[in-house]
């Protein structure tokens, strides 16, 4: 967690309403910081489904290895994080350690360890002592509140400056349910399922497998478009629970007619968090926005976005504020995709700097130069050939990503 907050932050955060049936404590323990909380404790209702999304990385942590066996129960109880350290890399003793902590867990809320989860998050490679921390849990379980979801973004943060959470309320077939987010990721975020460390949580009725399958969709243009540095993290997780206690009648088939606000609202909230991520990369200053369109289908154009969007020079010319549009023409053309050059048109904001193959004829310098002022900066590129179209959310590039890479271990 960075003393330094980053300009990008948001002004005001949600008031984040209770989700029956979820409480939450956190602790300092130490693991790694000094001053704060690294531990946080979800104790979750019995009947609660779950669902989630890990990283695609070939090297995945201890955490995630367990939480994929625990998953097709399709039941949670509990859910515990520790920041500090991935426990990733760390071979039999990191797979000690993750089922050392689950079986405390489970004792102390009063569950079987096929109902815990685990994420961690923090430098890869060092070896965790599960007693750093498990004694805190019996504690946790008897003094969580259904009022601490800020307290639990915060003790979830590493190189993170601030908090990261969201809320909607959404009207599910004439009842009220509530959905709230927390998320973690500052760097290492380039997923291809998620952003380092994200939970979320419904008050509603949904079964385990429609859950997976509105969790899957959303996270497609929400985590799964966001990049800081085009680095996959090992720990990447998102989970997702459904406690049931809103008081509707269950969802059990993903063609359910209820479900059309309640996705909507779950794929903004994600979104949201995912842009909260990318505003947050390290040392960042400016949100960058890429759409591509007019791409031979919604695939390429992803892959196009990514490519502009993880450029370092189109992210450097960002942080200088330099309207280098070649930059994005270069990274357009490297990205392995359906282009042609003589229909290709860009634009930074509403300032067209490029079309039919060449500098736009009314291109102003002065103008574009401008729209590079913003914090929140936004290039459209018209591929010219088909109707895909995506959007991908990043971050410029200065020098204190350098700096806090440079350094991160101490």
């Amino acid at each position: 967690m960075s003393d330094a907050v980053s300009p990008l932050a948001p002004s005001t955060y949600p008031d984040m309403p209770s989700i029956a049936g979820v409480r939450i404590a956190t602790a300092a323990a130490g693991i790694k910081y000094r001053g704060r909380t690294d531990v946080m404790m979800m104790v979750l209702d019995e009947g609660t489904s779950v669902a989630g999304v890990f990283t695609t990385s070939r090297c995945p942590s201890a955490p995630v290895d367990f939480c994929r066996a625990n998953l097709p129960g399709g039941a949670a109880r509990t859910v515990v994080v520790n920041s500090g350290n991935a426990n990733a890399f760390t071979g039999r003793r990191g797979r000690e350690t993750t089922h050392a902590t689950a079986e405390a867990a489970a004792a102390a809320v009063g569950c079987s360890v096929s109902e815990v989860f685990l994420a961690s998050t923090g430098v890869i490679g060092e070896p965790l002592d599960a007693g750093r921390f498990t004694h805190v849990l019996p504690e946790l379980a008897q003094t969580a509140t259904d009022s601490a979801w800020r307290h639990a973004a915060e003790a979830i943060m590493t190189t993170d400056t601030y908090p990261k959470m969201a809320t909607s309320t959404v009207d599910f077939g004439g009842v009220s349910v509530n959905i709230n987010g927390i998320a973690k990721g500052a760097g290492m975020i380039a997923p291809d399922m998620a952003t380092m460390l994200s939970f979320v949580a419904t008050d509603a009725a949904i079964a385990a497998p429609v859950l997976q399958g509105l969790l899957a969709e959303a996270v497609a243009p929400s985590f799964n478009s966001v990049t800081v540095d085009s680095d996959t993290s090992t720990s990447d997780t998102l989970l997702m629970f459904a406690t049931g206690r809103a008081g509707n009648a269950p969802v059990t088939d993903a063609d359910d007619a209820r479900l059309g606000a309640f996705r909507a609202a779950l794929r903004e909230l994600l979104t949201d968090l995912a842009r909260q991520v990318a505003r947050d990369g390290e040392g960042a200053r400016k949100e960058i926005q890429v759409r591509v369109e007019g791409a031979v289908d919604d695939a390429s154009a992803r892959r196009i976005a990514l490519s502009i969007a993880n450029s370092p020079l189109v992210k450097t010319a960002i942080a200088g504020e330099d309207a280098n549009w070649g930059r994005v023409v270069m990274a357009v053309g490297k990205a392995g995709e359906p282009a042609d050059r003589d229909r290709l048109a860009i634009s930074f904001g509403s300032v067209r700097v490029a079309v039919d193959g060449e500098r736009d004829p009314a291109y102003s310098e002065a103008e574009a130069s401008e729209a590079m002022k913003e914090d929140v900066i936004r290039i459209l590129v018209d591929i010219g050939l088909g109707d895909g179209a995506w959007t991908v959310y990043g971050c410029d590039l200065t020098k204190e990503y350098v700096a806090i890479n440079g350094d991160y271990r101490s």
